[in-house]
């Protein structure tokens, strides 16, 4: 163990961290302290970056799609941990009412896009129509081959009109996913979100497997993809934050300016 290590170990969140394990695991200890000292930092951008989108009137979509259990809503959570609640929003709409299934098929997500100055996180998006519904029959083989062919356009639109896009998919292995369900069955707080979908996912992996590969062909030119592997969610966590980060044009992007600065001061400048 290096002096550095020690210290981590000896400072307020390193005791915190080895007092909150029923177990002593000190390397599992240092690796946690350092991933919640990243996830600091990275917080703190975000803050600008929103900052940003909110002064100068922009508009950004950050879709989360993956495999059930992938850790998508924790990652969403993370990231908009320390945001304004009123300049983003998080959409994870259920499944469509009697009038949005007589819609078009994108008018239930184009009323939730963002306004000037948004930040909008969708929790699944429009593309439940290229994996989710085609593997569980909720959607005609029609209604998918029309979705396929207009998705990108429609990416397009949203882009054309001043929107960031960006498309996160998280992905995990099937041992890890059964292994995620298990623990999401056992617990008393985290059992209600086992759903009829996510009890047919293990046995339909391998469908699920082909409809994601063709969406990752077919829909990548217009907005291309970021595959996130999601196995272990700390660094799932830390990598979509960075993907985020890197890909929206905000003003301030060297983290070592914060080392130097005040948040507030920033802020104001």
């Amino acid at each position: 163990m290096t002096e550095k290590d020690v210290n981590t170990l000896n400072s307020k969140k390193g005791l915190e961290v080895l007092l909150r394990q029923n177990h002593i695991d000190v390397e599992k200890a240092i690796q946690h302290v350092k991933y919640e000292k990243r996830l600091e930092k990275l917080q703190e951008e975000m803050l600008i970056l929103q900052q940003w989108v909110s002064k100068n009137n922009k508009k950004v979509v950050i879709l989360f799609e993956g495999r059930d259990a992938a850790g998508k809503g924790g990652a969403i959570r993370r990231i908009i941990q320390h945001l304004p609640p009123r300049a983003i929003r998080v959409v994870a709409l259920p499944k469509p009412n009697e009038t949005e299934i007589g819609q078009w098929y994108f008018q239930r997500y184009i009323n939730r896009l963002p306004n000037n100055g948004e930040i909008v996180f969708f929790d699944r998006s429009w593309y439940n129509r290229a994996v989710v519904e085609p593997v569980n029959n909720f959607c005609s083989k029609k209604d998918y081959e029309i979705f396929m062919g207009q998705v990108n356009e429609f990416e397009k639109m949203i882009q054309d009109s001043g929107i960031y896009l960006l498309k996160l998919y998280f992905s995990i292995t099937k041992k890890e996913q059964e292994r995620r369900f298990k623990d999401i069955i056992s617990s008393t707080i985290k059992k209600w979100k086992y759903s009829d979908v996510d009890k047919k996912a293990l046995s339909l992996w391998d469908e699920y497997t082909r409809y994601k590969e063709t969406m990752f062909e077919k829909t990548q030119d217009q907005a291309p993809w970021k595959i996130i592997k999601a196995n272990k969610k700390t660094s799932a966590r830390i990598t979509a934050f960075e993907y985020i980060l890197k890909q929206i044009p905000y003003e301030i992007k060297d983290l070592e300016t914060i080392k130097h600065k005040s948040l507030r001061s920033i802020l104001n400048e």
